[in-house]
């Protein structure tokens, strides 16, 4: 088991690190120049040599290659000497380091990765992406959750109506939420509930989970501002969750053991509950976690399009604005957040399974 999870660990390294690599080049040869951006109408070629020096971006894409995993990795090299070539990290300005080898001129220090700072607000990337997490977090739990529930109820009446209306109509609606760009349903979706149907539901159509008091006494928690895009979040893993559950669960009833309680009397709820559903929701639960992943990573049309404060903000605003460390931080830390689930998937299915161990 320790050879297996060691081996999937350093399959997500290397992927991390392809990761790292394909983000860092391609931000760095896009058009587009930060230091003019920042200067606007007031840049100067003197001005924007400053800016990009005070960047780092006055070095050739290799050298800024190698500064930028430096800055990642927990274990980097100090230049103690010579702070003005990029190559180091100061403790006041960037990151808290400890020092625990020296090199002549250079030290060897241990510290959390520095993901470095925004061009634009100069806050810490990682205080950025501390800010915006939390939210994208909660909607992606919120739509799980929501996608799970009405998801295997919907499932469970599919199946013991089979091929009855309820089935179609569940099937069609699978179909559609499957269909449907998460853009264009949060743009319906939207429309629909928050001003067709504006009197009756008293939605907003934009909205963050804290909002200003009308009489500036500061915020207060607004929940109904969740509602939208946890269910336009929702609508994808409801579809896949329902035709999942539908179709374990119909295997599962023509199981000899459920055969067997119904030859012993008991209820039709005792079998279905008690009995079926509990083996049926196996492969359900598994598909569910992995969506959990793919709804952090995915919320960010969705995030843009209701204007909640998460990562998909972060990452539109950073691109607007050319703030490529921002852009470039939010989508490692995603990418980080994918590994490791899928990393503790493979783990726990090598536990449950002693097969998987011998790929």
């Amino acid at each position: 088991m320790l050879r297996y999870s060691l081996k999937r660990l350093f399959y997500g390294l290397l992927v991390l690190l392809g990761v790292v690599t394909l983000v860092f080049f391609l931000f760095n040869i896009l058009p587009g120049d930060p230091a003019r951006m920042m200067l606007g109408q007031r840049a100067d070629a003197e001005s924007i040599e400053i800016i990009n020096r005070d960047l780092g971006r006055d070095k050739p894409v290799a050298l800024q290659y190698v500064n930028y995993l430096n800055d990642l990795l927990p274990i980097s090299l100090h230049n103690n000497s010579d702070p003005a070539n990029y190559f180091f990290l100061d403790p006041d300005k960037y990151s808290p380091c400890t020092e625990f080898l020296a090199l002549g001129s250079t030290s060897v220090v241990l510290k959390a990765p520095y993901l470095r700072r925004s061009y634009q607000s100069k806050r810490k990337v990682s205080e950025i992406i501390a800010t915006a997490f939390p939210q994208t977090a909660l909607l992606a739990v919120v739509a799980l959750a929501f996608a799970l529930v009405v998801g295997v109820l919907l499932g469970i009446l599919s199946a013991l109506h089979k091929d009855s209306w309820i089935d179609r109509l569940a099937l069609l609606l699978s179909t559609l939420g499957m269909s449907l760009p998460s853009f264009f349903a949060a743009i319906l979706i939207a429309w629909f509930f928050a001003y067709v149907l504006a009197d009756w539901t008293h939605l907003n159509m934009f909205g963050n989970l804290y909002t200003v008091d009308d009489y500036g006494t500061g915020e207060y928690l607004d929940l109904k501002n969740l509602i939208l895009p946890a269910l336009t979040l929702g609508i994808r893993p409801l579809a896949t969750l329902t035709q999942l559950t539908r179709n374990s669960m119909l295997e599962t009833l023509s199981q000899d053991f459920i055969r067997t309680a119904r030859a012993k009397g008991l209820s039709r709820r005792s079998i279905i509950f008690r009995h079926a559903l509990r083996v049926s929701l196996n492969p359900v639960v598994t598909s569910a976690s992995g969506w959990l992943a793919g709804l952090l990573a995915g919320a960010v049309f969705v995030e843009y399009v209701f204007d909640w404060k998460g990562m998909g903000i972060v990452i539109v605003d950073g691109l607007d604005k050319y703030d490529f460390p921002v852009v470039m931080g939010a989508i490692l830390f995603i990418c980080v957040l994918l590994i490791l689930i899928n990393l503790l998937t493979d783990i726990l299915y090598g536990l449950l399974d002693p097969r998987v161990r011998m790929q």
